[in-house]
This record gives C-alpha cells, sequence and structure tokens, in this order.
C-alpha cells in the first residue's frame, strides 16, 4: 500500500498526523498540488476529483477522502483508539469530529481560498465571502474554548481524530495568516500546547 501526498496540504495531514498516532508503516508518494501535478490525467485515474490523499491498495483499487482512509487504518490498526472504543463512543467520536469539519476546518479553508493571493489565478475568489467565513471561525474558535474549559480534548478525555481535525485546522490557520487563536481563548491555547507537543504533531 502507499499514499499519494501533499506536505503543503491540510487534508493530508490529517491521515498523516493518524496514522503517527497508530505508529503506522506506510509508503507516501509525494503529489505537488501547486505545480498541478494532482490534475494530471495519470493522477486522475486514481482520483478523479483530484483530491489528496489517496491510498492506494495492493490490489489497485483506490481509497480517497481523509476520514475514510483513517477508517480503514482504525481496523487495521486499532490501537490505539482514535474513533471510539464503543458503538456510543465511536458515534460521539464520528459527531464531534464532523462539527470540527463543519465549523472549523470547513471556514478556515474557504477563508483561505478566498483571501490568499496563491489562488488568486486558480479560482473566482470572493474576499468578502472570506471574511465572513474567517469571522465565523472566530465564534467557533471561541465555542471551543468554551468548551475545552470542561475537558481535556475535543470529544472528552481522550486525543481522538476530533482533536486531529481541529489541530490541522489551527495550524494551517495559523501558519497563512489566516486565524491567529485569540488571545482570551486559554482553554484553546492549553490544548492546542498539548496536543503540538505529541510527535504526531511533526507529521
Amino acid at each position: 500500500m502507499k499514499i499519494y501526498d501533499f506536505k503543503g496540504a491540510p487534508n493530508p495531514r490529517r491521515v498523516r498526523v493518524f496514522l503517527a498516532e497508530k505508529a503506522a508503516d506506510v509508503v507516501y508518494v509525494q503529489i505537488d498540488i501547486f505545480a498541478g501535478h494532482n490534475r494530471a490525467p495519470e493522477f486522475l485515474s486514481k482520483n478523479p476529483l483530484g483530491g489528496l490523499p489517496v491510498l492506494e491498495f495492493d490490489d489497485g483499487t483506490y481509497l480517497a477522502e481523509s476520514v475514510a482512509i483513517c477508517r480503514y487504518f482504525e481496523g487495521i490498526y486499532p490501537e490505539p483508539p482514535l474513533m471510539g472504543i464503543s458503538p456510543k463512543d465511536a458515534a460521539f467520536v464520528e459527531m464531534w469530529n464532523r462539527r470540527m469539519e463543519l465549523e472549523l476546518f470547513g471556514p478556515l479553508s474557504t477563508a483561505l481560498l478566498h483571501s490568499h493571493p496563491m489562488f488568486k489565478e486558480r479560482m473566482q475568489q470572493f474576499p468578502e465571502f472570506g471574511v465572513t467565513q474567517r469571522e465565523h471561525a472566530l465564534k467557533r474558535a471561541e465555542w471551543l474554548d468554551s468548551l475545552l474549559a470542561q475537558r481535556e480534548f475535543v470529544a472528552g478525555d481522550r486525543y481522538t481524530i476530533a482533536d486531529i481535525t481541529a489541530q490541522v485546522a489551527v495550524d494551517f490557520s495559523q501558519h497563512f495568516g489566516v486565524m491567529q487563536i485569540p488571545e482570551h481563548a486559554r482553554h484553546l491555547k492549553r490544548w492546542h500546547q498539548a496536543v503540538s507537543k505529541r510527535p504526531s504533531a511533526q507529521a
């Protein structure tokens, strides 16, 4: 098996962090999206949508979408559990991961796409929409701060895929100057410092 990856993109990093937590030995193949290699016919034959990451199985089949890839590896590397330890727990982890995707990761990604100069020639940007998405994400960051005042991690007392999604969202938004953690959000800062100290954060 191998994973088609790009180290500069947030979704591939979600999978890398997940697999680093599992100590899974996987071969990564870099696809430069800035050079357009993910739009080349050879890659589109693997994922017609051109997105990364993509997992290639030994039988020649391909699996795209970050969470789907994580779900597969959760099954073959069950320890440590990152997607729940019981049916009920798994459902709550899924809920929190989706919330991090929809309320934080998604708006921050959209804000970046509509505000950063590197995307100007690739798409039609609507800067005002980017601003509203950033404002939405800031409100959700404050909401997350209030939640983390009551628990150690996003989904409860254990580190899960929901923390990975939130961490990657915060990291890429800070790196590109889309959003910084608000100064008063001390619980969010505490959580971010803690997850950033995990060895997997270097993935």
